[in-house]
């Protein structure tokens, strides 16, 4: 399985940036798509989280602001954020949970910046 994030970049405070996540390989029709994030000195935490079923869960600091989606036919998971602030400058990873395994892909920047 193989995960590859992609859509990071730089963007003022206040705009709005998608970042998609393939998946390809063995891919259960089970399973839990999620982003997570890490900045500086920071652990890395969970933004976002989306089952296969369509529950989704949302940290405290994004909520409202962030939108989880996945297109199962695609194996495609997509973070839509927006408000976009500078304590959201991080790096994102995408990960995939099926059947107990874990799998992540590398990361993307966001920097939000003036």
């Amino acid at each position: 399985v193989q995960l590859q994030a992609s859509g990071g970049g730089l963007v003022q405070p206040g705009g709005s940036l998608r970042l998609s996540c393939a998946a390809s390989g063995s891919i259960f029709s089970i399973n839990t798509m999620s982003w997570y994030r890490q900045a500086p000195g920071k652990q890395r935490e969970l933004v976002a989280f989306a089952g296969s079923g369509g529950a989704s869960i949302y940290a405290d600091s994004v909520k409202g602001r962030f939108t989880i989606s996945r297109d199962n036919a695609k194996n495609m998971v997509y973070l839509q954020m927006n408000s976009l602030k500078p304590e959201d400058t991080a790096v994102y990873y995408c990960k995939l949970l099926q059947r107990s395994m874990e799998y992540w892909g590398k990361g993307t920047q966001v920097t939000v910046s003036s």
